[in-house]
């Protein structure tokens, strides 16, 4: 699978999120938190889409290289159907918590539906890393390293900045920023340390 088709495959499901978003805006009358929820997994989708396109050119053909591999394309086949899980499960939890549940126990299952796609994610790029050449291996294990350190660093100062009290963050928004942080710098690592080796 190339990086394009992968690119449009972030369209289809940011476009079909928008579309649900609509049906529950006009024909379906669901509430405005439900359908703004649908709108931001749309434009989240949408906006990775684009970030497609400011890729240099070797990086994607890099890509379309390591991804046209056997492992690559076990890894993209099993990574779409993942994030379409995730989108649901996102929607439904966000959707449940805020209808209100009594029971703490259920509340705390449903609030951690989405981590469910996300170890599968995990599991598919653990799967994949095994499946990959020493070199190959190496790149990525290297970025996940970088990756790891950058965002650890960048926790810790804001930490220090709060305890300070020169800024003034909401916990669980930092705490959910944790992973999406680590995949643009792991993205960014990659990038950089690609062009060293290759």
């Amino acid at each position: 699978m190339t990086m394009r088709r992968w690119m449009w495959i972030f369209v289809v499901i940011g476009l079909a999120s928008l579309a649900l978003a609509g049906a529950g805006r006009w024909l379906l009358s669901w509430p405005d938190d439900a359908v703004g929820t649908w709108v931001g997994i749309g434009a989240g989708y949408l906006l990775g889409a684009a970030l497609f396109l400011l890729v240099p050119r070797w990086w994607r053909q890099h890509c379309d290289e390591m991804y046209a591999q056997p492992a690559g394309r076990r890894y993209l086949r099993a990574l779409w159907p993942i994030m379409v899980g995730y989108s649901l499960t996102l929607f439904l939890s966000i959707w449940l918590v805020k209808r209100g549940i009594d029971s703490v126990p259920l509340r705390a299952v449903v609030a951690v539906l989405p981590v469910l796609p996300i170890a599968l994610l995990m599991r598919a790029a653990l799967r994949y890393l095994r499946e990959i050449d020493e070199l190959q291996r190496r790149i990525e294990t290297e970025a996940i390293g970088i990756a790891s350190l950058l965002v650890s660093l960048l926790f810790f100062a804001g930490g220090l900045l709060q305890k300070a009290k020169v800024v003034d963050i909401d916990a669980a928004v930092a705490m959910i920023w944790v992973f999406p942080l680590l995949c643009l710098a792991y993205g960014l690592a990659k990038m950089v340390l690609a062009r060293r080796y290759l």
